[in-house]
């Protein structure tokens, strides 16, 4: 069965008006029209909704069971035009991201933290994926906003520059690497690592390079976020890799080495991309010129030692 709103609210009206003609004047219909809709509506149900008499109308027990429907239906109709006269007023929000996971772990938390206190009536939808999902993601209309690093083919998308990003090596306290300045990928792949779980998308891309080398990285173990890594490569269990302002906020307290990685491909501007900047819902508009407008980290490839000096 199909139901037309425009015949839904005319039976409302017509019960309230108790006649046809009553009903059509508050819907601004014709009589003829409105009685050929009635018509029309019983005869696709099969079934009788007004009993007529002199005085007018009045609504069989399958009419009445109709109206009650009809006001619910039309009841969620007007909160639905409501709700999305909220949102086209910028009064409510929902904003998707997907991120890589630096972002997603290292900046990005303080920032939407911050976003959602002044703006109560936000969500935000944050996602983990790899660069080249992030990107798809955006182009597809899957997310509003990503943050991916700028070696990704970005054509399609408009980008800003958000932040910089250094893998390095950590080290437990004391480890003969901890002396170098800095070391490259493939001088690491004999040892063995702590990590994030397969699914992170630093994993992923990492473990992306070691095959390139032809030396898979081998894993005494895999942990969920760069804190907890770092703890774990401290007790001396294996060497580790992280973002340089993860491995410098635990250098301070668990004495591990950090060691950048010479590898072009370890020195990572993230950026920010949208597909359309001005066809974004105003929320997401009002998020992105907040992240825009945060300070960038210069990067930097000076090594820090075990002492967390640079």
């Amino acid at each position: 069965m199909k139901f037309d709103l425009t015949d839904l609210r005319l039976c409302l009206l017509v019960a309230e008006a108790g006649s046809i003609t009553g009903g059509a004047e508050r819907a601004h219909l014709t009589l003829a029209s409105a009685s050929a809709r009635i018509r029309g509506l019983e005869d696709t149900l099969g079934v009788a909704l007004f009993m007529r008499h002199r005085q007018g109308v009045i609504p069989t027990p399958a009419g009445r069971a109709l109206l009650a429907h009809a006001r619910r239906v039309l009841a969620q109709i007007e909160q639905l035009r409501g709700e999305l006269g909220e949102y086209a007023a910028g009064l409510k929000g929902n904003v998707r991201i997907a991120s890589n996971t630096v972002a997603m772990s290292e900046f990005l938390p303080d920032l939407l933290g911050a976003f959602l206190a002044e703006h109560p009536n936000v969500e935000i939808a944050l996602r983990e994926q790899t660069s080249p999902a992030v990107v798809q993601a955006v182009l597809e209309g899957a997310a509003d906003i990503g943050v991916v690093s700028d070696w990704i083919e970005l054509t399609g998308l408009e980008t800003v520059p958000f932040r910089q990003d250094r893998l390095v090596i950590v080290t437990p306290p004391g480890h003969a690497l901890a002396a170098r300045d800095d070391v490259a990928f493939v001088d690491v792949l004999d040892a063995e690592f702590i990590g994030l779980p397969e699914q992170s998308a630093l994993a992923e891309h990492l473990d992306g390079h070691a095959k390139r080398a032809g030396r898979p990285l081998r894993y005494r173990l895999r942990l969920r976020d760069f804190d907890s890594l770092c703890r774990a490569v401290a007790a001396g269990a294996a060497l580790g890799i992280v973002p340089l302002s993860a491995a410098r906020r635990s250098a301070a307290t668990l004495g591990i080495g950090i060691v950048p990685l010479v590898d072009p491909w370890a020195l990572r501007t993230l950026v920010l991309c949208v597909r359309e900047r001005d066809a974004l819902p105003v929320y997401a508009r009002q998020l992105l010129e907040r992240l825009q407008a945060s300070p960038a980290e210069a990067g930097n490839t000076a090594a820090t030692n075990e002492n967390g000096t640079t």
